[in-house]
């Protein structure tokens, strides 16, 4: 079954060129080793939150900017292979001078709740980070289930919501700080991927007038007030084999 590692990095804005630069030299090295895609996705819509929200969740300065990744696997043997070769390759040692603070960095691995499809390149990305309790997993996989759908018929090109599965915990922040995880939670990392962000911008009135989509006062399978989102513009997918540093 497939797997991925998620991202969500506060990159300087002054440093988004070195930092495309890295994900470029990054990428093959990751795909020698088994990652089948890589996607860094920049912030262009990130809300305030009142309880939690992606900025808080990495510790951002005003001077930086929100960036949400994710590398795909065809596995989790294939990612834990990868990630024991990265950290014994000399390539991956002299990257190590990032163009950003590496402690605030959260990742974790984290498993698809159903098949994640092939897809074309996304041109907008909607990024979610969800608090679930691990007794709620079978009523949240049915709510997802729906709402997924809910966003391909809306235009989307894929949804994908992965259960926290290999949490890291960090010195500074993690994923489950940045959701301000209760005893018995996990982190779902959701990823909805749109053609362009027009297409977003057009499907989501689509979305909130859909009788699927839950009424407010519905039961939810999480705390939609901790929930963390915001919309990102990929700045670098290996399906294109291309990067923009273009604002």
């Amino acid at each position: 079954m497939s797997y991925f590692d998620g991202f969500v990095v506060a990159v300087p804005k002054a440093n988004k060129a070195a930092y495309l630069a890295l994900a470029g030299m990054a990428a093959p090295i990751f795909a020698e080793f088994g990652m089948t895609r890589m996607v860094e996705a920049w912030e262009d819509d990130v809300p305030d939150g009142e309880l939690t929200d992606f900025r808080r969740a990495v510790k951002a300065t005003a001077e930086e900017a929100i960036v949400f990744s994710w590398c795909e696997y065809p596995d989790r043997a294939t990612r834990d292979a990868a990630n024991a070769k990265m950290h014994s390759d000399p390539r991956i040692a002299e990257m190590m001078d990032m163009p950003f603070d590496g402690k605030r960095m959260i990742y974790s691995g984290f498993a698809p709740l159903g098949p994640m499809p092939e897809t074309i390149p996304a041109g907008y990305v909607n990024g979610c980070l969800i608090p679930v309790k691990t007794a709620d997993r079978a009523a949240f996989e049915a709510s997802a289930a729906n709402i997924d759908a809910v966003f391909r018929d809306a235009g989307a090109l894929r949804s994908t919501d992965g259960w926290g599965d290999d949490l890291m915990r960090g010195e500074v922040t993690d994923f489950l700080r940045a959701i301000a995880a209760e005893e018995g939670e996990t982190c779902v990392f959701s990823i909805v991927e749109w053609p362009s962000k027009a297409a977003h911008d057009a499907g989501w009135p689509r979305i909130m007038a859909d009788p699927r989509m839950p009424k407010p006062g519905d039961p939810m399978p999480f705390d939609g007030r901790r929930m963390v989102f915001g919309g990102f513009t990929p700045i670098f997918d290996t399906l294109t084999k291309t990067a923009s540093a273009a604002e």
